[in-house]
C-alpha cells in the first residue's frame, strides 16, 4: 500500500476537521475519464501552519495509465509513478521542467494506474495567502490558472505525494462541490490535452465553459535542436 511522503504534515487527532463534505473514496475508484468531469466544481484544500487555501476546480485532464502513451505509467510502474498504482483518492505529485510541481488524483482500484491532472481552479478561501505565495501583479483569476500555479497557490510540493485526499486528518483534502451542478446550469467543454506529444488528439481535457480561470490551450512544442558551432 502506498502512503504519503513522511515529510507531509498530518493534522493532529481531534483537530476538528469534519469528514462530512469530503469526496468519498469510491468516487475515485472509477476510470479517470469518468472521474475527471465529475471533479469540476469540487474543492481542493490545503491546511498549513500559515493557514488554509482552497481552490474550486475548473479544469482537469484524464490519463489512462498503461493504455495511454501520454501517461507517466505508460511503460509500467517506476519509483516515480508508484503512487498511481496505489489506492484511489491519493495525490500523485511530480516535478516537471526542473521548476514546477503538478498534482493529480489517483483513480481506479489499487494495482491499476490511472489519474486526473488538476489543471486550474478558482481560489475560494485563503486568497491573500495564495497571493503571498504567488507575488505577481495580475488578476485574482490567475492565482491557480494552470497546474503549476495551482500547486504554488496551494503550497503543494513533493512532500504531499501520496497524501490521502479522503482522510479528514490529511492536510490536503478534496471536498464536494459547494453547489450542485447541472447540465442546464453549467456546460462542460472537452478538448485535447495540453502540451503532450503522444495521445494529443483525444478530448480528455475537461473544463467549465466561460470560466475565466481556465488555462490557455497550448499544443505540445518539441524542443528545437540547434547545430553546435564548430570550434575555430
Amino acid at each position: 500500500m502506498v502512503t504519503a511522503d513522511p515529510r507531509a504534515t498530518r493534522l493532529p487527532a481531534g483537530s476538528g476537521v469534519p469528514a462530512a463534505g469530503l469526496v468519498p473514496r469510491e468516487f475515485f475508484g472509477r476510470p479517470a475519464l469518468e472521474v475527471a468531469p465529475d471533479l469540476l466544481g469540487c474543492v481542493l484544500e490545503h491546511q498549513t501552519a500559515d493557514g488554509l487555501v482552497a481552490v474550486a476546480l475548473t479544469e482537469v485532464e484524464a490519463y489512462a495509465g498503461e493504455a495511454d502513451p501520454a501517461s507517466h505509467a505508460y511503460r509500467g510502474r517506476t519509483r516515480r509513478n508508484a503512487v498511481m498504482y496505489g489506492p484511489p483518492g491519493h495525490a500523485y505529485v511530480y516535478f516537471t521542467y526542473g521548476m514546477h510541481f503538478c498534482v493529480n488524483v489517483v483513480c481506479l482500484p489499487e494495482g491499476t494506474a490511472s489519474a486526473v491532472l488538476l489543471r486550474a481552479g478558482r481560489v475560494v478561501a485563503g486568497e491573500r495567502l495564495a497571493q503571498h505565495r504567488r507575488p505577481v501583479n495580475g488578476p485574482a483569476r490567475d492565482l491557480a490558472r494552470g497546474p503549476a500555479r495551482l500547486c504554488q497557490a496551494l503550497a503543494i510540493d513533493r512532500a504531499l505525494n501520496g497524501a490521502d485526499l479522503c482522510d479528514p486528518a490529511s492536510p490536503l483534502r478534496m471536498r464536494k462541490s459547494a453547489a450542485a451542478r447541472s447540465a442546464e446550469e453549467t456546460l462542460i467543454r472537452t478538448g485535447p490535452r495540453v502540451g503532450v506529444r503522444e495521445g494529443a488528439d483525444v478530448p480528455w481535457r475537461f473544463w467549465l465553459d466561460g470560466e475565466p480561470t481556465v488555462s490557455t490551450y497550448r499544443a505540445h512544442a518539441p524542443r528545437r535542436r540547434y547545430p553546435r558551432k564548430a570550434t575555430p
